[in-house]
């Protein structure tokens, strides 16, 4: 493969060395820290690239930057780019919004712990030559209710933290979100309730004009006169007269804060204040969150360039393996199964289908052929990039057909699963019950009888229904379908026993669940994409091989527009059934 000319990026603020490892083999990297913002717009025509992680980019930087293709800013926020003119300007902006998610909630909980235990008095009065333990009597966390205003990436983390200490979590959430829906021992309440019944409440609200002083003097009044606040998220949502006030009266018994309105001085009201733990905007920066945040740019960076040098006539691209991820639960005989047989072709027939996202890349279909490529070790793998913004994705929730098993066999699995409550029903009130229920699934026995399975309170649901599906799946055999008709089923299947019926699933729970972490069970979703690409037969040398991202790219390119000389490109519209693979 022919060498070409790196794309030239600046650095121009410090970033974690993990990140900077990353970049070298891929661009032109040069380091220029510390640049007035004079010198910065000088600078910036000469380069393709440029990394950022406090430096101010104004649009007027950007205006003399012809060159300029992408922007990566090394943090969590964008406060310091002019998004909306890099857009106008087609210059591509990207981040690290997960980078400090598990900082900012440990340092949430050491801020909780700090003020139950009365620590900073403590260490205070013990270097002041005050002995005397019982003048700074804590509280224990077990048995105390947290409540997490505010239920994003930040507040699911400091709900599990807290569930470690065996605390009660309430949620106040504007918007319900599928973390939220499938979370155990999570309760969503109003503000009011929350304040109200909280021992400790947590702030990780985004700030809106709506969530503006938030908390004021009658939220505050509303609180236990025992109660804590803490506030990790943005200066702006407490009113903080208000708060020096109720702490001042006795209202509250302390808060602890990370963050202020404006710049934080040793001589600030609430850093000044005696029941107030105070911290420099630092819950966010650790040594491992600057190097994820470094490590995600770059890793975006390379992505990004692989894919502007070269835009394919299809929407193909290699990509490293390591990013992609699927959002349900594999297999693992069905991957051992097919990286075999990937293996002994030695070709990639069939690219894996994904969707970008600042997380890398979710498979909506082929996860076990991606699993398969990552278990063969190799370093690219092959993908079709669905956009988010693309029209006709679809998606649609498989039924489990559970066969060659017997009823009774099957009814003791069942019950077998501690976590499930199994509650009898009907074909009339099915429907009702569910929705009142909230059930995991309806299970719809060939002999008429219906279950709804419900989890048990305080399990997590999710992975009750993993535990559920993967019970029956190595149990049983299983076959997916769209069709509910029991009747019309067992005509197709002679060994049916049940039919297992799934709420249906929209894209963005999907999505959210899988950049979450979270995995839903094997065989439920089926994403319904247009112009689904087949028949690739990549050569698995070439993913295997020491090229890069680009240069692998820059060749798969070169490899389509062949093809599409030698019309071996054809797009069938209708649906089709295939039967060769």
């Amino acid at each position: 493969m022919e060498q070409k000319q790196l794309p030239r990026i600046l650095v121009c603020d410090d970033i974690h060395e993990a990140g900077l490892n990353l970049l070298r083999p891929e661009f032109a990297l040069t380091l220029l820290t510390n640049l007035s913002q004079s010198e910065l717009a000088a600078e910036l025509p000469h380069y393709d690239g440029l990394i950022a992680r406090h430096s101010k980019i104004t649009a007027g930087m950007m205006a003399h930057a012809p060159r300029l293709k992408i922007i990566g800013n090394v943090f969590h926020k964008l406060d310091n780019i002019d998004v909306s003119y890099a857009k106008e300007k087609r210059v591509k902006v990207v981040y690290a919004p997960d980078a400090n998610t598990v900082a900012t909630a440990e340092h949430t909980m050491g801020l909780l712990l700090a003020m139950a235990r009365r620590l900073p008095w403590a260490e205070a009065g013990l270097q002041q030559g005050t002995l005397m333990g019982s003048q700074f009597m804590g509280t224990g966390l077990a048995g105390k209710t947290l409540g997490i205003v505010g239920f994003g990436r930040i507040g699911r983390q400091v709900a599990i933290r807290a569930q470690a200490f065996d605390m009660e979590v309430l949620v106040n959430e504007i918007h319900f979100t599928p973390e939220l829906a499938l979370e155990a021992n999570v309760k969503l309440v109003d503000l009011d309730d929350l304040l109200e019944q909280s021992d400790f409440v947590s702030l990780h609200a985004t700030l809106t004009p709506e969530t503006t002083h938030m908390i004021g003097q009658a939220q505050l009044g509303r609180m236990k006169p025992k109660a804590f606040l803490i506030n990790t998220a943005q200066g702006e949502l407490i009113d903080e007269d208000a708060l020096v006030e109720a702490l001042d009266s006795g209202q509250i018994a302390g808060a602890a804060v990370d963050v202020f309105v404006g710049e934080a001085s040793a001589q600030h009201p609430l850093v000044r204040h005696p029941r107030i733990i105070a911290t420099p905007h630092i819950a966010a920066f650790t040594e491992d969150a600057t190097r994820q945040a470094s490590v995600a740019v770059a890793k975006q960076l390379i992505d990004a360039f692989a894919q502007m040098e070269a835009e394919p006539i299809l929407p193909l691209r290699v990509v490293a393996s390591e990013r992609v991820f699927p959002h349900e639960l594999i297999d693992e005989k069905r991957v051992q199964r097919l990286a075999d047989a990937i293996t002994a072709a030695g070709v990639l027939k069939n690219p894996p289908l994904v969707m970008e996202t600042e997380g890398g890349y979710v498979v909506l279909d082929g996860a076990t052929r991606s699993t398969a490529l990552q278990k063969m070790g190799l370093p690219h793998m092959l993908v079709q990039v669905f956009s988010a913004e693309e029209e006709g994705l679809q998606l649609k929730t498989w039924y489990h057909v559970i066969r060659q098993l017997d009823k009774a066999s099957l009814l003791n699995l069942l019950n077998g699963i501690s976590a499930v409550n199994l509650i009898p029903s009907d074909e009339e009130s099915v429907t009702e019950k569910q929705l009142a229920y909230g059930s995991l699934c309806t299970i719809h026995f060939t002999d008429g009888e219906i279950l709804l399975v419900q989890a048990r309170a305080g399990a997590n649901r999710l992975e009750v229904l993993n535990e559920l599906t993967s019970a029956y799946i190595s149990a049983s055999l299983t076959s997916r379908t769209l069709n509910r008709n029991v009747g019309q089923l067992q005509h197709e299947y002679k060994d049916m026993v049940a039919l297992a019926v799934f709420p249906v699933f929209e894209v963005g729970q999907v999505m959210q669940l899988a950049l979450a972490g979270r995995r839903l069970p094997a065989g439920i979703t089926r994403f319904i994409v247009p112009g689904r690409i087949l028949r690739i037969n990549m050569d698995l040398e070439i993913l295997r091989g020491e090229q890069s991202v680009q240069e692998k790219n820059r060749w798969l390119q070169e490899h389509l527009v062949e093809k599409q000389k030698e019309g071996r490109i054809r797009f069938y519209a209708e649906p089709v059934f295939l039967l060769d693979e």
